[in-house]
């Protein structure tokens, strides 16, 4: 591998630490840092690691990502214990926790280069408060029953936004539940709608089964260790898809929506929508299921309107875009953003409603 490479690497690594920091995670910030400075080639996994051959970034294979969840999950799966004692909440220095990772790199080599291969697979259940007021937007301007399909909808927690209890500001949403949503709010109240659902599915290249303990742990590899509240609401998200019997379908995104948007439903509002997932969808097939979608809205009628919802990273710096697209019309606007792990959710919702 050339230095240039892994000078390009240990780049990411860093990027990927200021991301964690800003999002609240110092370990995994420490973490991300430590590899940057002290990967060598003197390991296998190291080795894979400084000469990946694909886009190491976060928008790209989150490679940094990749290594953080697959230690996290030896520590949560309890194979290996040794690195379970450097892991929150204990404290150790930074030399004692890069010794304990380089062991572990000799110990669990096997599994580490097997599970690099796979993407971070995460379901953030606090990105449904930057949805619900985007659903309760849709119905207001449409006044219709809903139908979604969501893409990427990993273990579908965020096809059940509506069976949480939102706090927004001064404005409450929803029954007694489990999993319990009050981010930072800015902005003016979501308008008040009566949302009826009649339909939900979604899809995925790897769906996880709530009801898989396999599946679980992988989920919750991927949440930042440090992070217990993100742990503790995703388990509680966990047991209230399985009582549902929740699933979501083995799919490749651009399929599944042809045979989702096929034949307009006349009464009901179709809503695509897709969290932190599109920008991962290669470019080709990307622009596939953007014509697709544009197909479809030219389809729409005021009677079988179709709406696209989508939180993603724009490029802009502070947090993602939360975008609403309405057919007939085919009006893009920008109502609000939200940070990546749904912590704040800057509003402006659609004018003159």
């Amino acid at each position: 591998m050339s230095d240039e490479l892994s000078e390009l690497i240990r780049q990411s690594f860093l990027r990927q630490a200021k991301a964690c920091s800003d999002l609240g995670s110092p370990f995994t910030a420490r973490l991300c840092t430590l590899a940057a400075e002290r990967l060598t080639v003197e390991t296998r996994v190291g080795e894979t690691v400084l000469g990946w051959p694909g886009n190491p970034d976060g928008t790209g294979d989150a490679l940094a990502l990749r290594l953080a969840g697959t230690l996290h999950a030896l520590v949560r799966s309890g194979q290996d214990t040794a690195l379970a004692t450097v892991y929150p909440p204990h404290a150790v220095d930074d030399d004692t926790l890069w010794d304990a990772i380089e062991a572990t790199m000799r110990r669990d080599e096997a599994f580490i280069l097997e599970r690099l291969k796979s993407a971070p697979q995460t379901n953030e259940v606090r990105r449904s408060s930057a949805l619900l007021p985007g659903f309760l937007t849709i119905t207001a301007l449409t006044g219709k029953p809903l139908m979604l399909s969501e893409v990427g909808a990993s273990a579908g927690l965020n096809l059940q936004w509506d069976r949480y209890s939102y706090t927004l500001e001064d404005f409450h949403w929803g029954g007694t539940s489990t999993v319990e949503l009050a981010p930072r709010w800015e902005g003016p109240p979501p308008p008040q709608a009566a949302i009826d659902i009649i339909e939900r599915a979604g899809c995925d290249l790897n769906p996880l089964d709530p009801a898989s303990q396999d599946d679980r742990l992988r989920l919750y590899s991927y949440i930042w260790a440090d992070q217990h509240d993100r742990l503790e609401r995703t388990a509680a998200a966990l047991e209230m898809a399985t009582e549902s019997g929740l699933k979501v379908e083995k799919a490749d995104a651009i399929d599944w929506l042809r045979g989702r948007l096929g034949t307009p439903r006349p009464g009901v509002t179709h809503v695509i929508y897709h969290t932190i997932a599109w920008q991962y969808l290669p470019p080709a097939l990307k622009a596939e299921g953007e014509a697709l979608i544009a197909d479809a809205g030219s389809r729409a009628t005021l009677d079988a309107p179709l709406a696209r919802l989508q939180l993603e990273a724009d490029g802009k710096p502070d947090g993602a875009a939360i975008l609403l697209t309405l057919w007939p019309e085919g009006e893009t606007r920008e109502i609000g953003r939200a940070d990546f792990h749904g912590r704040w959710v800057k509003w402006v919702g659609w004018e003159g409603l």
